[in-house]
Protein backbone atom coordinates (compact mmCIF):
# COMPACT_ATOMS: atom_id res chain seq x y z
CA UNK A 1 0.00 0.00 0.00
CA UNK A 2 1.53 3.09 -0.89
CA UNK A 3 1.82 5.76 1.38
CA UNK A 4 -0.54 8.08 -0.37
CA UNK A 5 -2.66 6.03 -0.04
CA UNK A 6 -2.45 5.02 3.50
CA UNK A 7 -2.37 8.47 4.34
CA UNK A 8 -6.11 9.44 2.75
CA UNK A 9 -7.39 6.63 4.65
CA UNK A 10 -6.41 7.61 8.07
CA UNK A 11 -6.52 11.29 7.27
CA UNK A 12 -10.23 11.34 8.72
CA UNK A 13 -9.86 14.03 11.67
CA UNK A 14 -13.84 14.10 12.83
CA UNK A 15 -14.09 17.68 11.71
CA UNK A 16 -16.27 19.12 9.38
CA UNK A 17 -16.08 21.85 7.19
CA UNK A 18 -16.03 24.90 9.91
CA UNK A 19 -12.90 23.33 11.67
CA UNK A 20 -15.04 22.42 14.60
CA UNK A 21 -15.12 18.97 16.39
CA UNK A 22 -17.59 17.10 15.09
CA UNK A 23 -19.90 15.35 17.64
CA UNK A 24 -21.33 12.19 16.48
CA UNK A 25 -23.76 11.75 19.58
CA UNK A 26 -25.04 15.43 17.98
CA UNK A 27 -26.54 13.26 15.01
CA UNK A 28 -27.10 9.55 16.00
CA UNK A 29 -29.32 7.53 18.50
CA UNK A 30 -27.64 6.05 21.54
CA UNK A 31 -26.47 2.54 20.53
CA UNK A 32 -26.23 -0.30 22.79
CA UNK A 33 -23.17 -1.64 22.16
CA UNK A 34 -23.00 -5.29 23.58
CA UNK A 35 -26.66 -6.28 21.83
CA UNK A 36 -25.11 -4.64 18.82
CA UNK A 37 -22.36 -7.54 19.27
CA UNK A 38 -23.90 -10.27 20.14
CA UNK A 39 -27.14 -9.70 17.63
CA UNK A 40 -23.69 -9.65 14.98
CA UNK A 41 -21.40 -12.34 16.05
CA UNK A 42 -24.72 -14.62 15.87
CA UNK A 43 -26.57 -13.75 12.93
CA UNK A 44 -27.27 -15.71 9.87
CA UNK A 45 -26.91 -16.46 7.14
CA UNK A 46 -23.83 -14.14 7.47
CA UNK A 47 -22.37 -11.99 10.14
CA UNK A 48 -25.09 -8.65 10.24
CA UNK A 49 -26.99 -6.34 12.43
CA UNK A 50 -29.98 -3.96 12.03
CA UNK A 51 -30.19 -1.01 13.86
CA UNK A 52 -33.81 0.16 13.64
CA UNK A 53 -33.06 3.57 14.34
CA UNK A 54 -29.42 5.23 13.71
CA UNK A 55 -29.77 8.99 13.30
CA UNK A 56 -31.39 11.19 15.20
CA UNK A 57 -34.81 12.15 14.32
CA UNK A 58 -34.06 15.83 13.17
CA UNK A 59 -31.30 15.05 11.24
CA UNK A 60 -33.05 12.14 10.14
CA UNK A 61 -35.48 14.59 8.86
CA UNK A 62 -32.70 16.64 7.17
CA UNK A 63 -31.26 13.74 5.33
CA UNK A 64 -34.29 12.38 3.86
CA UNK A 65 -35.61 15.71 2.87
CA UNK A 66 -32.36 16.80 1.21
CA UNK A 67 -32.25 13.44 -1.35
CA UNK A 68 -33.43 14.52 -4.62
CA UNK A 69 -35.77 12.76 -7.05
CA UNK A 70 -34.87 10.38 -9.89
CA UNK A 71 -34.38 13.28 -12.60
CA UNK A 72 -32.52 15.52 -10.92
CA UNK A 73 -30.16 13.24 -9.01
CA UNK A 74 -29.42 12.16 -12.50
CA UNK A 75 -28.24 15.24 -13.24
CA UNK A 76 -25.67 14.65 -10.05
CA UNK A 77 -25.13 10.81 -10.84
CA UNK A 78 -21.47 9.63 -11.32
CA UNK A 79 -23.23 6.19 -12.83
CA UNK A 80 -26.89 5.12 -13.97
CA UNK A 81 -27.35 1.37 -13.62
CA UNK A 82 -29.47 0.11 -16.44
CA UNK A 83 -28.41 -3.48 -16.96
CA UNK A 84 -30.25 -6.48 -16.18
CA UNK A 85 -28.42 -7.64 -12.73
CA UNK A 86 -28.67 -3.51 -11.53
CA UNK A 87 -31.68 -1.57 -13.09
CA UNK A 88 -32.64 2.08 -12.82
CA UNK A 89 -30.21 2.92 -9.86
CA UNK A 90 -28.42 6.45 -9.58
CA UNK A 91 -25.07 6.34 -7.59
CA UNK A 92 -23.29 9.58 -6.37
CA UNK A 93 -20.19 9.10 -5.16
CA UNK A 94 -18.56 12.61 -5.37
CA UNK A 95 -19.25 14.15 -1.96
CA UNK A 96 -18.58 17.81 -3.74
CA UNK A 97 -22.44 16.72 -4.53
CA UNK A 98 -23.83 16.06 -2.02
CA UNK A 99 -26.31 18.19 -0.11
CA UNK A 100 -25.16 19.73 3.44
CA UNK A 101 -27.11 17.03 5.07
CA UNK A 102 -25.63 13.95 3.46
CA UNK A 103 -22.56 15.37 3.09
CA UNK A 104 -22.47 15.45 7.51
CA UNK A 105 -23.95 11.90 7.11
CA UNK A 106 -20.75 10.47 4.89
CA UNK A 107 -18.65 12.60 7.42
CA UNK A 108 -19.99 10.64 10.64
CA UNK A 109 -19.85 7.29 8.93
CA UNK A 110 -16.24 7.98 7.92
CA UNK A 111 -15.27 9.52 11.27
CA UNK A 112 -12.49 7.97 13.99
CA UNK A 113 -15.37 7.41 16.43
CA UNK A 114 -18.00 5.84 14.13
CA UNK A 115 -15.23 3.67 13.39
CA UNK A 116 -14.38 2.70 16.57
CA UNK A 117 -17.39 1.63 17.44
CA UNK A 118 -17.71 -0.65 14.27
CA UNK A 119 -14.63 -2.18 15.57
CA UNK A 120 -16.27 -2.59 18.77
CA UNK A 121 -19.35 -4.20 17.56
CA UNK A 122 -18.19 -6.24 14.73
CA UNK A 123 -14.94 -7.44 16.45
CA UNK A 124 -12.77 -6.65 13.23
CA UNK A 125 -10.13 -3.79 14.04
CA UNK A 126 -7.88 -0.74 12.18
CA UNK A 127 -11.06 -0.39 10.19
CA UNK A 128 -10.72 2.14 7.39
CA UNK A 129 -13.25 3.94 5.42
CA UNK A 130 -12.90 4.88 1.35
CA UNK A 131 -12.99 8.61 0.78
CA UNK A 132 -13.62 8.24 -2.64
CA UNK A 133 -16.73 6.28 -1.68
CA UNK A 134 -16.21 3.97 -4.57
CA UNK A 135 -19.38 2.36 -4.73
CA UNK A 136 -20.76 3.64 -2.23
CA UNK A 137 -22.56 7.18 -1.53
CA UNK A 138 -25.98 8.53 -2.73
CA UNK A 139 -28.06 5.51 -4.26
CA UNK A 140 -31.15 6.29 -5.58
CA UNK A 141 -33.25 3.85 -6.92
CA UNK A 142 -36.96 4.64 -8.90
CA UNK A 143 -39.84 2.76 -10.05
CA UNK A 144 -39.22 -0.70 -11.53
CA UNK A 145 -35.62 -0.68 -10.19
CA UNK A 146 -34.07 -4.26 -8.84
CA UNK A 147 -30.80 -5.16 -7.78
CA UNK A 148 -29.96 -8.95 -8.43
CA UNK A 149 -28.80 -11.11 -5.35
CA UNK A 150 -25.06 -10.56 -5.34
CA UNK A 151 -21.39 -10.70 -3.32
CA UNK A 152 -19.89 -7.66 -3.83
CA UNK A 153 -16.21 -6.83 -4.78
CA UNK A 154 -13.84 -7.94 -2.39
CA UNK A 155 -10.19 -6.02 -3.11
CA UNK A 156 -9.56 -2.20 -3.41
CA UNK A 157 -6.27 -0.15 -4.22
CA UNK A 158 -4.68 -3.18 -6.15
CA UNK A 159 -5.32 -5.41 -3.78
CA UNK A 160 -3.30 -3.39 -0.81
CA UNK A 161 -6.98 -3.12 0.93
CA UNK A 162 -9.58 -6.36 1.90
CA UNK A 163 -13.08 -4.83 2.09
CA UNK A 164 -15.01 -5.94 5.05
CA UNK A 165 -18.10 -4.45 5.97
CA UNK A 166 -21.17 -2.77 4.36
CA UNK A 167 -23.40 0.15 5.89
CA UNK A 168 -26.44 0.85 4.52
CA UNK A 169 -28.64 3.83 5.81
CA UNK A 170 -32.19 3.52 4.49
CA UNK A 171 -33.68 6.96 3.83
CA UNK A 172 -37.59 6.37 2.17
CA UNK A 173 -39.92 8.62 4.46
CA UNK A 174 -43.51 6.84 4.48
CA UNK A 175 -41.99 3.77 2.58
CA UNK A 176 -45.06 1.37 1.80
CA UNK A 177 -44.01 -2.15 2.24
CA UNK A 178 -46.39 -3.25 -0.54
CA UNK A 179 -43.66 -1.06 -2.79
CA UNK A 180 -41.16 -3.84 -2.47
CA UNK A 181 -37.53 -2.28 -2.35
CA UNK A 182 -36.52 -4.28 0.64
CA UNK A 183 -32.80 -5.71 0.90
CA UNK A 184 -32.59 -9.87 0.98
CA UNK A 185 -30.02 -11.91 2.76
CA UNK A 186 -29.81 -15.20 1.01
CA UNK A 187 -28.05 -18.93 2.41
CA UNK A 188 -24.81 -19.77 0.68
CA UNK A 189 -26.55 -21.42 -2.03
CA UNK A 190 -29.08 -18.62 -2.80
CA UNK A 191 -31.56 -20.84 -2.45
CA UNK A 192 -33.74 -20.00 0.79
CA UNK A 193 -34.05 -16.22 1.65
CA UNK A 194 -33.22 -15.96 5.30
CA UNK A 195 -34.50 -12.45 5.87
CA UNK A 196 -35.75 -8.64 4.43
CA UNK A 197 -35.33 -5.04 5.72
CA UNK A 198 -37.98 -2.52 3.99
CA UNK A 199 -36.25 0.72 3.22
CA UNK A 200 -37.88 2.56 5.95
CA UNK A 201 -36.18 5.91 6.83
CA UNK A 202 -33.24 5.78 9.88
CA UNK A 203 -33.23 2.15 8.96
CA UNK A 204 -29.53 0.74 8.97
CA UNK A 205 -27.66 -2.66 7.59
CA UNK A 206 -24.62 -3.78 8.68
CA UNK A 207 -23.17 -6.90 7.98
CA UNK A 208 -20.22 -8.71 6.73
CA UNK A 209 -19.13 -8.56 3.15
CA UNK A 210 -17.25 -11.60 2.69
CA UNK A 211 -17.60 -14.10 -0.19
CA UNK A 212 -21.14 -15.90 0.76
CA UNK A 213 -22.77 -12.61 1.89
CA UNK A 214 -25.27 -12.64 -0.95
CA UNK A 215 -28.23 -9.78 -0.94
CA UNK A 216 -29.93 -8.12 -3.17
CA UNK A 217 -32.95 -5.41 -3.21
CA UNK A 218 -36.43 -7.02 -3.77
CA UNK A 219 -38.30 -5.41 -7.33
CA UNK A 220 -39.39 -1.49 -6.75
CA UNK A 221 -43.18 -1.17 -7.70
CA UNK A 222 -43.32 2.74 -6.37
CA UNK A 223 -45.03 5.52 -7.33
CA UNK A 224 -43.56 7.28 -10.58
CA UNK A 225 -42.53 9.95 -8.29
CA UNK A 226 -41.23 8.38 -5.26
CA UNK A 227 -37.93 6.69 -4.81
CA UNK A 228 -35.97 3.96 -2.89
CA UNK A 229 -33.41 6.38 -1.04
CA UNK A 230 -30.40 5.16 0.78
CA UNK A 231 -26.69 5.85 2.15
CA UNK A 232 -23.87 3.27 1.35
CA UNK A 233 -20.19 3.30 3.48
CA UNK A 234 -18.00 0.48 2.39
CA UNK A 235 -15.22 0.01 4.91
CA UNK A 236 -11.76 -1.84 4.57
CA UNK A 237 -8.79 -3.17 6.36
CA UNK A 238 -5.45 -3.74 5.42
CA UNK A 239 -4.83 -7.04 7.35
CA UNK A 240 -6.74 -9.96 5.03
CA UNK A 241 -9.90 -11.85 7.06
CA UNK A 242 -9.20 -15.29 7.59
CA UNK A 243 -11.62 -16.40 4.71
CA UNK A 244 -10.26 -14.18 2.01
CA UNK A 245 -11.00 -15.18 -1.41
CA UNK A 246 -9.44 -14.50 -4.78
CA UNK A 247 -9.70 -10.83 -6.33
CA UNK A 248 -13.24 -10.83 -7.86
CA UNK A 249 -15.93 -7.75 -8.93
CA UNK A 250 -19.44 -8.04 -8.37
CA UNK A 251 -21.27 -11.49 -8.82
CA UNK A 252 -24.45 -11.85 -9.16
CA UNK A 253 -27.00 -14.86 -8.81
CA UNK A 254 -30.55 -15.24 -9.73
CA UNK A 255 -32.90 -16.03 -7.19
CA UNK A 256 -34.59 -18.80 -7.06
CA UNK A 257 -37.31 -18.76 -9.73
CA UNK A 258 -35.60 -16.73 -12.03
CA UNK A 259 -33.37 -18.96 -14.09
CA UNK A 260 -34.60 -17.31 -17.03
CA UNK A 261 -33.17 -14.07 -16.09
CA UNK A 262 -29.60 -15.45 -16.44
CA UNK A 263 -30.38 -17.87 -18.88
CA UNK A 264 -32.33 -15.42 -21.30
CA UNK A 265 -31.77 -12.06 -20.50
CA UNK A 266 -28.40 -11.77 -20.02
CA UNK A 267 -27.75 -13.53 -23.03
CA UNK A 268 -29.84 -10.89 -24.71
CA UNK A 269 -27.91 -8.08 -23.06
CA UNK A 270 -24.28 -9.25 -23.90
CA UNK A 271 -25.01 -9.91 -27.21
CA UNK A 272 -26.46 -6.38 -27.54
CA UNK A 273 -23.49 -4.94 -26.12
CA UNK A 274 -21.02 -6.52 -28.30
CA UNK A 275 -22.96 -5.46 -31.53
CA UNK A 276 -22.80 -1.85 -29.70
CA UNK A 277 -19.19 -2.64 -29.27
CA UNK A 278 -18.21 -3.76 -32.84
CA UNK A 279 -20.57 -0.92 -34.16
CA UNK A 280 -18.22 2.03 -32.32
CA UNK A 281 -14.93 0.56 -33.54
CA UNK A 282 -15.95 0.36 -36.99
CA UNK A 283 -17.32 3.74 -36.76
CA UNK A 284 -13.91 4.72 -35.34
CA UNK A 285 -12.27 3.03 -37.91
CA UNK A 286 -13.80 4.62 -40.90
CA UNK A 287 -13.40 8.32 -39.48
CA UNK A 288 -9.86 7.21 -39.03
CA UNK A 289 -9.51 6.66 -42.56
Amino acid sequence: MSSESRAVTRSHDDRSDDGNALRIDDYLNPLDEEALRASFQSAEPFRHVIIPSLLEPAFLREVCAAYPGYAEAKQLAGAEFRRVNENLKLQITDQSRFPEPVRMLHWILASDEFRARLSRITGIENILADPALRGAGMHVMGASGRLDVHVDFNLLDRGALHRRLNILVYLCEDWDPAWGGAVDLWDRDVKLRAGALAPDAGSCLIFNTGEHSWHGVTQISCPKDRTRNSFAAYYYTEAAPTDAGIAHSTVFRPRPGERWRSGLLLPIERGRDTIRKWTRRFGNFVRGH
